[in-house]
C-alpha cells in the first residue's frame, strides 16, 4: 500500500491536483485526499501546501518526489522481471519531444519500438516549451541547445544546422534576402519556446558574427504550424534541417543566406538525475541513437 500512495503522490505532483490525478486514475476525490494524508501520516511530514486554488510541494515533498522515480522505477522492473522473465522489456516510459520533430520522426521511431517490444508502454508528449522533466515524471525528453541544469544527465544526438528558408511563392512576390541584414525587410515566422521569444537569428561568414533582431506578423509556440505557414508562403523561417529537409528535397521550401550558416545545434536525449536506467529505457535510448540522424 505505501508504494502505491507513493505512485499517487507521484501523479498528483504531476498534474498539480488531487483532482485531476483522481480522474486519470479512476479514483475519487475523496479517496485521493485520504490516501495523501494517509502517506503524509506515515512520515509524519506534509508534502504539499494547500491552498483552494494551488498546490505546492513542500521540501519535504520535493524530496520524496525525487526519491520516488527512482524508487518506482525499480519496482516496476522487479515486476516486470518476476512477471515476464529477465529477457522480457516491460513497463511504462514518459518521453517529451519537440512538435515537428517528435511527430516526423520520433513517433515513428516509437512506432517500431512498442512493435518489437508490446509489453512496453510509451507516452509521447510533444511540446517545444520548456519541459520540467524531474516535477512533470518524464523518464527522458529530446531537445535543441545546451542543457542550462547541470544535474541533468545527457546522450548526444548530434549536431544540426538551422537553415533560413522561405516557400518559392514568398520569395517570387518579396525578393531574396542576400544578407542577414536584409532580413529586416521581410516578415519573419518566429517561434516561442515556452517564455523565449526566438527573434534573435545568429549568423556566421568566416570568423564573422552578426545577430539580427528580426520581426514578423506572426508568433507561435507550434514548430509545426511556423513550418506550415511557410509552406503556405506567408514568411521566413529558421528550422532545424531535421524538420525541413524533405521540403527542400522536393522544393517546397527554398534555403536562403547559405553562405551565413550558424554553427550546428547539438540535440540531445536528457535524463533525470540517477544512478541508473531501467533497462526499456536504455533500450529506447539505443533506439533513438540508432535511427535519428547523426
Amino acid at each position: 500500500m505505501l508504494i502505491d500512495n507513493i505512485r499517487l503522490f507521484q501523479k498528483i505532483a504531476e498534474k498539480g491536483s488531487l483532482i485531476a490525478a483522481g480522474r486519470e486514475l479512476g479514483l475519487s476525490a475523496t479517496t485521493v485526499s485520504e490516501r495523501l494524508s494517509t502517506l503524509e501520516a506515515h512520515y509524519g511530514v506534509v508534502l504539499f501546501n494547500r491552498t483552494t486554488r494551488s498546490l505546492h510541494l513542500t521540501d519535504e515533498g520535493q524530496t520524496l518526489l525525487d526519491g520516488a522515480k527512482v524508487v518506482l522505477s525499480e519496482v516496476d522492473g522487479l515486476h516486470a522481471r518476476i512477471r515476464h522473465g529477465a529477457q522480457t522489456l516491460s513497463g511504462p516510459i514518459r518521453i517529451s519531444a519537440p512538435v515537428d520533430l517528435g511527430r516526423n520522426m520520433v513517433a515513428g521511431i516509437v512506432t517500431a519500438f512498442t512493435r518489437e517490444h508490446p509489453a512496453i508502454s510509451v507516452e509521447l508528449s510533444l511540446s517545444d516549451g520548456y519541459i520540467d522533466i524531474v516535477g512533470e515524471g518524464f523518464d527522458l525528453a529530446i531537445r535543441f541547445g545546451t542543457v542550462p541544469d547541470s544535474t541533468l544527465r545527457i546522450r548526444s544526438l548530434g549536431s544540426h544546422r538551422r537553415i533560413v528558408c522561405a516557400a518559392p511563392s514568398y520569395i517570387a512576390a518579396n525578393g531574396t534576402p542576400r544578407s542577414p541584414s536584409d532580413l529586416h525587410d521581410h516578415n519573419c515566422l518566429i517561434m516561442r519556446f515556452g517564455t523565449t521569444l526566438d527573434n534573435i537569428w545568429h549568423f556566421q561568414n568566416g570568423t564573422r558574427l552578426e545577430t539580427i533582431t528580426v520581426r514578423g506578423n506572426s508568433i507561435v509556440n507550434d514548430s509545426m504550424l511556423v513550418r506550415q505557414w511557410a509552406l503556405d508562403g506567408l514568411g521566413i523561417v529558421l528550422k532545424s534541417e531535421l524538420d525541413v529537409a524533405s521540403d527542400l528535397k522536393a522544393g517546397r521550401l527554398v534555403p536562403l543566406l547559405e553562405d551565413y550558416a550558424s554553427p550546428p545545434t547539438p540535440l540531445q536525449i536528457i535524463f533525470p538525475p540517477g544512478r541508473s536506467q531501467p533497462r526499456r529505457i536504455h533500450a529506447l535510448v539505443e533506439k533513438l541513437c540508432a535511427a535519428m540522424p547523426q
